[in-house]
């Protein structure tokens, strides 16, 4: 969460100035809250958490992405994301609440289908990853809020790496796909399902 909002602070702090699109990000992630709100308290989300149910999303999701990413772009996120498109996007983004799908994933395959050009899919996602961590973020809290923490030197550096590797990802995963496909996304999530089915069922 912390590498994202330095990563895209300019953009954050630009949308003093460009309150469409900050209601716009706010909009698209009140189902996500919504929905895993709901799961987190009713605790139906453990009834997902199997093997099975991850191989079968990782290969079914990577084969969407593949098709989605076959799109042709005309679309950008300065003149072209509006209501329906970001509620699209949104209602997409319910899907990362199952395990084996992928938020960002996701929100980018849904941003493709719109013909947002990858580099904007991407910042649609991350941007839309703000309020989606946050929430997680504090229902972790809450949920460890009544037991002993101790701030040791080995969570620090926990903290730091994270931060310093989440915001290298980002950087480089932007670079990336401003000049490649995201075939190498479903491959990986090809391969990854088949070794959990070979697990599974072999």
């Amino acid at each position: 969460l912390l590498a994202i909002i330095f990563f895209f602070r300019k953009d954050l702090f630009g949308l003093k100035n460009n309150p469409k699109l900050l209601s716009l990000i706010i909009i698209g992630s009140v189902p996500l809250i919504i929905f895993g709100y709901i799961l987190h308290t009713t605790e139906l989300i453990h009834l997902l958490r199997n093997i099975k149910v991850i191989a079968w999303t990782t290969l079914f999701f990577g084969i969407i992405l593949y098709f989605a990413d076959q799109r042709k772009t005309d679309q950008n996120i300065s003149t072209n994301l509006n209501l329906k498109s970001i509620i699209f996007i949104g209602l997409f983004q319910i899907l990362a609440l199952i395990p084996g799908v992928s938020r960002a994933g996701i929100t980018i395959t849904a941003a493709r289908f719109l013909k947002f050009n990858r580099v904007d899919s991407g910042k649609i996602s991350f941007l839309l990853s703000i309020p989606a961590l946050a929430g997680a973020s504090f229902l972790g809290l809450k949920d460890v809020s009544n037991e002993p923490i101790e701030l040791n030197y080995v969570i620090v550096i926990a903290i730091i790496l994270s931060f310093l590797f989440s915001y290298t990802t980002v950087k480089f995963f932007l670079k990336y796909i401003n000049k490649f496909s995201l075939n190498i996304f479903v491959f990986y999530r090809i391969i990854i399902s088949l070794i959990l089915f070979t697990i599974i069922y072999f």
